[in-house]
């Protein structure tokens, strides 16, 4: 398996740079989502709102990943109603998962493989299943991700690899 040792970076929120790659990354949670919902349940399919996230913290640090994963799903929910404002705090949450994960991984490994965006990927999915389930309080619906959101998991691992190592050239 290989692995690229990358430039990675942990902006801070007093840096202009935090907030214009923030923008960047809602920007890409948007345009991805509406791509994807042209497709017969291709949001749950193929989780777009987590990708872009998933790119800005990895690469720029948890605060550009908690920035782009709050606010993307409120904006999408806001301008397209998707996602429904009743399932926004599962999404809310995975989105956060996701920022945290996907940050220390970058800090505490320092470069990009695919098997360690196999780890952020499982981990935030594994713990927001369980929080979806503690707010939804159903099983079934905690598990929608690995029921049908494996396309997305794969897009996110495979996708997510092929871009953080276009970005260090």
């Amino acid at each position: 398996m290989q692995t690229t040792t990358a430039k990675l970076y942990s902006l801070e929120y007093n840096n202009a740079r935090t907030y214009g790659f923030s923008a960047l990354f809602i920007a890409g949670n948007i345009l991805l989502p509406q791509l994807c919902h042209t497709i017969h349940l291709g949001g749950p399919m193929l989780l777009p709102i987590y990708f872009f996230t998933l790119i800005g913290a990895y690469k720029y640090g948890w605060r550009v990943g908690l920035l782009t994963a709050v606010l993307s799903p409120f904006i999408n929910s806001m301008l397209f109603g998707m996602p429904l404002p009743e399932v926004l705090p599962a999404i809310l949450s995975k989105s956060i998962l996701l920022a945290a994960a996907a940050g220390y991984a970058a800090y505490r490994f320092g470069k990009v493989s695919l098997l360690i965006l196999t780890g952020v990927v499982l981990s935030y999915q594994v713990a927001g299943s369980l929080v979806e389930w503690a707010i939804a309080g159903n099983f079934f619906t905690a598990i929608q991700d690995f029921r049908i959101g494996i396309p997305g998991m794969l897009l996110q691992i495979f996708g997510g690899y092929i871009v953080l190592r276009l970005m260090t050239k």
